[in-house]
């Protein structure tokens, strides 16, 4: 990955000081649900390979066990989420394991520029040493710090729509560092590709049941927002909702 790095396009436009829509990170993506394809990387090693996919069973548990207190605690029925995200193979699972360089100009490019997730629930074992990650709370980025052992729980935007907005997507961001290598492995327990994803009818508000279950967020298919999100994955999340609207 360092060497990637080196070559990486980000790494020659800091160099010109013309750094636009950039992010100072190199990454790659491992597949676990609905089928692992942590096999087809030839330059992994098979103990790192044996370690991901030991990782990955004890974290797709701790993923559903987090969903099901979700549950408890909005009054739905346990395992409501995990059926809205499953889809007709079943949710969708995969870390993403990113590497964030010492970088000579941070006041002119972000690690990762601020976003909300796109998913469900994310898992995040994050650097123990090499700090970065920042979240918005009330208007201000907060440092979320360096724990070692420790697994930080991010919310997606389809929590937000399946909860009608009881639980909110969190935004946040990586500040790239000039001292130290920052490494994260984060990995994020989705709906299916053709799961159709909208409020629970047990949170809407009365007032939009009344008026025939009018609702603040849309009903999609998690795919079709996918694809949109891609777009639009460093802008505001409420004009992805709009744009999801029928």
């Amino acid at each position: 990955m360092e060497q990637r790095f080196k070559d990486f396009a980000a790494t020659k436009a800091l160099e010109a000081d013309q750094v636009k829509d950039m992010d100072w990170e190199t990454t790659f993506f491992l597949r676990h649900l609905p089928e692992s394809n942590v096999s087809e990387f030839p330059d992994l090693s098979d103990e790192y390979r044996d370690a991901m996919k030991e990782f990955a069973v004890k974290l797709e548990i701790l993923a559903e066990q987090l969903l099901d207190l979700l549950c408890d605690n909005l009054g739905l029925e346990k395992g409501y989420l995990k059926k809205a995200f499953s889809g007709s193979r079943g949710p969708t699972f995969g870390t993403k394991v990113a590497n964030y360089p010492p970088c000579p100009k941070p006041d002119l490019v972000k690690g990762l520029r601020a976003h909300t997730d796109a998913g469900g629930i994310i898992l995040l074992l994050q650097d123990d040493k090499v700090s970065g990650l920042q979240l918005l709370k009330d208007g201000k980025w907060v440092d979320v710090p360096p724990m070692r052992h420790s697994i930080v729980v991010n919310l997606g935007d389809q929590i937000e729509v399946i909860t009608n907005g009881k639980y909110k997507s969190v935004e946040h961001r990586v500040i790239a560092q000039t001292n130290g290598t920052r490494m994260s492995i984060a990995s994020f327990y989705n709906p299916g590709s053709d799961a159709v994803i909208y409020p629970a009818p047990s949170l809407l508000e009365p007032k939009a049941e009344e008026e025939g279950g009018k609702q603040e967020y849309p009903k999609f298919v998690f795919e079709d927002y996918m694809n949109l999100y891609a777009a639009l994955k460093f802008q505001a999340k409420e004009p992805r909702f709009q744009a999801m609207m029928k």
